[in-house]
This record gives structure tokens, C-alpha cells and sequence, in this order.
């Protein structure tokens, strides 16, 4: 019974079943067939089963590789994979490699039809003798299906059926096979395979392999390199020439010899080969997850859970559907801010220094540093396995002062609005333990200042006092908690009922747990000029064709920017901006230095209560970046205040990016700063009186420095 390539696809894959048996006798394959056909399991199979569509995993033309995570620059970040593959076209691998695995894995690959009817019967007599599959004759097309189902197996069901030692499995596989050859050329079929198939140390696919065991790619290979690949794919433990080179000799040695028979190499090649070892030059694996990633691991981290709990895709696509994940990570900036972090507080520090920055306008998050690396050996005191980029846990101090000032200003209290406080200040709203019974809410300054000041003054110097009688003022503590929400300070979102509900005074001072991020997430809405925007990690999401990953609903997954514009009032926001330049610009200011010359930078510090946090924000019309230092173990004395402990850390950070490029100027404020009504004139005053000898104060007593108001100073940046 011939059977012509161009005869009808149904009859032809039958007609080769059939003829799987024909070098044996007739009625001896006619028997051997019958418990392929009748047995338990087989009897329905007919011939439209046997013939029906493809898997869809089968119909893929190349597997997926690993997926890649870059940074805005397109420079690697990690790979999330599986199985370690590089997919490559029939023209970027070598025809020496093709050729080398033809001849040892299936010799007659461009004769055959799917099966190789004198393999399959020869291992068919034993294979039915013994009741099982004890012997193989699988063609090329015959491993590529049992590999891509294998492979592409989701259940512990779809596994097993995919390795389970019975007829009826051989058979699917066959019938697959015969469907494969139908559908797809010889080139494909094999290029399919090359790129499928594990060649040991956790490669598979040719390209993966080459790099791995020879820092080649798979176009380059020779002739000795290629048998020794194809000599890998039967057993590649067993014949591993990183780990017993004697034995990958002699089967690399057997590849040549078959090479020889089949008339694909010459003796001389041979001979000339043989006896030489095999020459490897290792390369290490590729990246694979976060604690291995080139750059930026707890960013990796962040992307990672914002892949697979905001954005939906699960791990198991992540890694095996040879995704492209662009980010928003600034590289550069990334690398400046390590740098920073480290050369202030080194790796395996109890303190640890968090440098987190995201973009005005967008919420793009730029870089995420810690003077940590990703891991989870508890062991190991520099290595953590919490973003503490991310996480809550001290608070951040007097950061929270402008939640309150924002809030202020929205409700009609002017810049120039004026307190006197004692010091210690006893509110007259708040009370010791919250609610609206016991003592009242004291609280005093870090040091001495003028008992009477306007908003402006108060925020640049940083007066507690202060701020807590503008609570008073508002008589309520709910205006700054929604405002701080509304500026997208997410860490306060669990608690901010329960904060309004206690009437906690202390809201202003900052002793709530505070996300470094939510901090730089905040102060970027009044970077761009009170457009609130959640922070995002995630730029895009594309398939292995480069297109835009799809969900269940077959919309693209959505990796937009989620902004809300005038979430603070712009005057509001524009006013805010312009007074806390005065923190790193004025001498009163208690960020000065994070300053950066030829740049206006506006900013705050923070120092939580007992020094167990410090904190400074700095932002840009185009960068928001946050620095907290603080014992994430234990409450520890950080032994500083926010202007010395992080302050230096942001200038170190931002410096080299600031000074590549141009100053951008924050736009005039939106309300007015000072009083639009002039300060009466000066009474005169009467001639001075000699009244002898003044006593000079001992250098250890403190000197009151009487207060100078900045804008007193034509060269105070206000407004400028």
C-alpha cells in the first residue's frame, strides 16, 4: 500500500500507521497491532480521534524564552524563567549543529513522515512483549511532542500523561507526530527542537546551551562543539563536560563516528578531533528572579508583586511566557542613589538608609535603593527580604508638617498667618491619649525658637509648637489626614479613620509608620503642582511577538499612568513649593544640605520621636525623592536629626543627575507669602544709655539668636 506525499492528509497518517508494521509479517503485525488498537483505554480511538486538531501548545512555532525585565534605558534588570531558553531562528543556528543532531538522534529525519516505521516496529515487538514501553525509535517529531507537552504541562495530570510509560501514550504521540509533519516543514520541525530540547545545567534550546557550556551562540558552533551538544540530549547528566569531561569525550566521540558513517565528515576530521578533549568555557546562567538580578533587586521585588497582584499575570505566565517587561527604573539614578546609601551607611549596618524617588506628573518610580541586598538568609545581617522602600514602619516626623500646612492653606489661612506658642505648647483641642477627655497634648521644640511666627517661618524652621497650634486653629485633625491622602500618601490609608476618630494632635509631628515611597509619592504631587499620581513601576507589558499582553477579557493589560489632576488646589501647591525651597536654600532651613547649586530644590526633614527614624524629602518639578534611616529590627537612636542623617544622602544621590542637566525653576507661588499689609513704621527709638559693663554668657549657655525673617533677604529664593 503506497501512500503519496500528496494524498489526502486523513488517509495518509492512517496509511502510515498501518504501515509501521510492514517489515514484519503480516500476521504477526496484524497481532502485535491488536493491543495498541483494542486495549483497555484504546478501544474508542478512531480515526477522526486520531486525526483531530493539534494541542494548542503544539501549534506554537517557537517556544517561549525567558522573560525579560528591563529599565527605562532597555538595560537588564533580571529574567523570570523556568527553563532557561533563548529561542532562535533556522538561520542563527549553525548547519553543523543541525547535522550533528540529525545524524545521532534521527537519521532518517528527512526520509520519514513523522514515524520511522523501521524504529517503531523494531521497538514495537519489544515494546508489546513486555506491555509497556521498554525501547524507544522516537523520531525527532515524536521527542518534540513529548517535550513540548512535557514541557508545557500546567497540572500534575497533564505531567504524568506526558510521561507515562503505556501504548496509549506512544500511540497519542505518534498520531501527534504525523499531525506536526502535516502542518509544519522539516526546518521547522527541526529548528522547533533545537530550541525545545534540555541539554543539561539547566539549558535548553541550542542558544542557551552554547552560551552556558561554551560563551558561544549557537550560529558559531564547529564541528567539535556541535557533537558535543548533540551528544548531550540523550542523557545530559551522565555525559556533562563540566562535570565528567571523559565521558563527554567518548560521547562526543560517538557523534563523530556516526557523523563518519552517514558521510558528513571526513576521517581526517575525525582523527583530528578524537583524541582531544572537550574544550568548554562556562558561562554563568542568567539572572533568574530578584535576588539575582543585575541592578535594582528590591525594585525587581516591587515590579514583581505589581506584576502578579496589581496587574493580574501569574507567576507561572511570568515565567514561561517569554515576556518583555519595560520599567520606569532611572538606571542612572539607581546606581548614583546606591552609592549614596552605601557611602553613608555600608551593607550589614543596623541602621538601614532608604533612597526611593518617583517623577512628578506621572508616578513613575526612578530608583529604589537600600543599603541591603535582596535575600532571604536571616543569617546574614546585610541581607533583607522586605522592600523596605515600600513597607511602613517609623514615622517620618515633622514631614507630616505640611499635610497640615497644605490643609491650612485650602481652607483660607494665608502663608502669613501668625502664632505665638509657648514652648512647651499645651493644645487646647488634643488631648495626651487622643479622644476629648484627660490631659491635654503637650509637646515642645527640638531646640529654641521665636515663640511668634508666621506659617512660612514655621515650616522652614521646623517649629513643633507651632504646628500644633495651627491644629488648634483648624480645629480638627480630619482636614491634614485628607490631605495627606489626597497627595497620595498611601501608608496613612489604614489608619486615617482611626487617626480622625482618636483626634490625635500628634498627626502633625509624624508619628504614624510611613512608606519611604508613600513620602516621595506625596511630595511629587506638589512637584507637579498638585496633580496627584499613583506610584507605578510598569511601562509596558509584551507578549513574546512584542505586542501588548493581553488579558482574560482580551483588552490590553492596562500600564498607564492613574493620575488625578488638582488633587491639591495648584495655588495651593505652587505656594508650598516656594516656601520649602527656603528648607535647603535659606539659613534657617533645616535641609540645607541636600542643596545643589544652580538648582532650586524644595524639601523637608522629619525625626521621629527619640531619633528612631529621620527622614528628608526633596523634590523638583521633575524628581521626588524621599531618605529614611531607622533600625528595621528594633527601636534604635538614629543619632541624628533629618538634616544631618538623610539630608547628605539625597545631595549624594541627586548630584550627579542635577548637575547633568539643566535647572528646572519651580513656577510663582499661587497665594500671596507675606501680608499685604505693611508692618506699621518703627517707633524711634531713644538714645542709647551707658549702663556700664555688659556680662558676657559662658560659651556652654546657649545664645538666643533672635529670629530673621528670610524674606528680609533679597537673595531668599521666594518667588523666584
Amino acid at each position: 500500500m503506497a501512500v503519496s506525499r500528496g494524498a489526502h492528509p486523513r488517509l495518509r497518517a492512517l496509511g502510515i500507521l498501518f504501515l509501521v508494521a510492514v517489515p514484519l509479517a503480516g500476521a504477526l503485525t496484524a497481532a502485535l497491532l491488536m493491543p495498541w488498537v483494542v486495549a483497555p483505554g484504546l478501544a474508542a480511538k478512531t480515526s477522526a480521534d486520531l486525526l483531530s486538531p493539534l494541542p494548542g501548545v503544539l501549534t506554537d512555532e517557537t517556544p517561549a524564552g525567558n522573560t525579560a525585565v528591563l529599565a527605562a534605558d532597555g538595560s537588564l534588570i533580571t529574567w523570570f524563567y523556568r527553563h532557561n531558553r533563548t529561542p532562535v531562528g533556522a538561520e542563527q543556528i549553525s548547519e553543523v549543529m543541525k547535522q550533528a543532531l540529525i545524524d545521532i538522534e534521527d537519521s532518517r529525519f528527512y526520509e520519514h513522515h513523522g514515524l520511522d516505521v523501521e524504529g517503531t516496529a523494531r521497538a514495537l515487538l519489544r515494546n508489546v512483549a513486555a506491555g509497556e514501553v521498554t525501547q524507544g525509535g522516537s523520531t525527532i517529531t515524536q521527542q518534540l511532542v513529548k517535550q513540548t507537552l512535557l514541557q508545557g504541562a500546567t497540572t500534575a495530570e497533564e505531567r504524568d500523561a506526558a510521561t507515562a510509560s503505556s501504548i496509549g501514550r506512544k500511540l497519542r504521540e505518534a498520531r501527534l507526530a504525523l499531525a506536526m509533519e502535516e502542518r509544519y516543514s522539516k526546518s521547522e520541525i527541526l529548528t522547533r527542537y533545537l530550541n525545545l530540547v534540555y541539554f543539561g545545567q539547566g539549558t535548553y534550546g541550542v542558544q542557551a546551551a552554547a552560551q552556558r557550556y561554551l560563551s558561544v551562540d549557537a550560529v558559531n558552533l564547529t564541528l567539535p562543539q556541535a557533537a558535543m551538544l548533540a551528544g548531550l540530549v540523550q542523557t545530559p547528566s551522565n555525559d556533562d563536560p563540566l562535570t565528567d569531561p571523559e565521558r563527554a569525550r567518548e560521547r562526543r566521540n560517538q557523534v563523530l563516528q556516526r557523523m563518519l558513517a552517514l558521510g558528513h565528515v571526513t576521517a581526517e576530521d575525525v582523527a583530528a578531533i578524537s583524541p582531544q578533549p572537550v574544550a568548554v568555557a562556562p558561562s554563568l546562567p542568567p539572572p533568574n528572579g530578584c535576588v539575582s538580578a543585575v541592578r535594582a533587586a528590591f525594585f525587581c521585588d516591587y515590579v514583581q508583586r505589581h506584576l502578579t497582584q496589581t496587574l493580574g499575570i501569574s507567576q507561572e505566565r511570568l515565567e514561561n511566557a517569554g515576556l518583555t517587561i519595560r520599567t520606569t527604573l532611572r538606571a542612572d539614578l539607581q546606581a548614583s542613589a546606591d552609592a549614596a546609601v552605601e557611602g553613608q551607611i555600608p551593607l550589614g549596618d543596623p541602621l538601614a538608609a532608604m533612597f526611593t524617588a518617583v517623577e512628578p506628573g506621572t508616578g513613575h518610580v526612578l530608583a529604589m535603593s537600600v543599603n541591603r541586598r535582596f535575600g532571604f538568609d536571616a543569617n546574614d545581617p546585610a541581607q533583607e527580604s522586605v522592600s523596605l522602600n515600600v513597607v511602613a514602619s517609623q514615622g517620618a516626623g515633622s514631614t507630616y508638617k505640611v499635610f497640615t500646612a497644605a490643609s491650612a492653606l485650602e481652607q483660607g489661612v494665608p502663608p502669613s498667618n501668625t502664632i505665638t506658642t509657648s514652648d512647651p505648647y499645651v493644645s487646647r483641642v488634643y488631648k495626651k491619649n487622643g479622644g476629648t477627655v484627660g490631659a491635654p497634648y503637650v509637646v515642645q521644640n527640638a531646640g529654641r525658637y521665636p515663640p511668634t511666627l508666621t506659617m512660612v517661618e514655621a515650616l522652614v524652621r521646623s517649629s513643633n509648637t507651632y504646628f500644633v497650634a495651627l491644629e488648634d486653629q483648624l480645629g480638627s485633625v480630619e482636614g491634614p489626614v485628607r490631605m495627606a491622602q489626597r497627595m497620595g500618601f498611601f501608608s496613612i490609608d489604614p489608619v486615617a479613620d482611626q487617626v480622625i476618630a482618636d483626634r490625635r494632635g500628634s498627626f502633625t509631628l509624624g508619628a504614624e509608620a510611613t512608606s519611604p515611597l508613600a513620602l516621595a509619592s506625596a511630595y511629587s504631587t506638589l512637584g507637579a503642582n498638585g496633580t496627584q499620581c499613583d506610584p507605578i513601576p510598569v511601562t509596558a507589558v509584551l507578549d513574546r511577538t512584542g505586542a501588548p499582553l493581553t488579558g482574560p477579557d482580551d483588552a490590553p493589560i492596562n500600564t498607564g499612568d492613574v493620575c488625578t489632576p488638582e488633587a491639591v488646589p495648584p495655588a495651593v501647591a505652587t505656594t508650598l513649593n516656594q516656601i520649602l525651597i527656603g528648607d535647603t536654600a535659606s539659613s534657617i532651613g533645616t535641609g540645607t544640605r541636600a542643596a545643589i547649586p544652580g538648582h532650586q530644590i524644595a524639601g523637608k526633614t522629619g525625626t521621629s520621636q527619640d531619633r528612631y527614624s529621620v527622614a528628608f524629602v526633596g523634590y523638583t518639578p521633575q524628581y521626588a525623592a524621599s531618605v529614611m534611616v531607622l533600625n528595621p529590627k528594633h527601636n534604635q537612636d538614629v543619632g541624628a536629626y533629618g538634616g544631618r542623617g538623610a539630608a547628605p544622602i539625597w545631595h549624594d544621590a541627586m548630584l550627579p543627575i542635577l548637575s547633568a542637566q539643566p535647572a528646572v525653576p519651580f513656577p510663582p507661588a499661587g497665594l500671596p507669602l507675606q501680608n499685604p499689609t505693611p508692618p506699621p513704621p518703627p517707633r524711634p527709638r531713644p538714645p542709647p544709655v551707658d549702663r556700664g559693663p555688659v556680662e558676657v554668657p559662658a560659651p556652654d549657655v546657649p545664645i538666643e539668636v533672635p529670629f530673621d525673617n528670610p524674606f528680609a533677604d533679597p537673595n531668599f529664593p521666594f518667588g523666584n
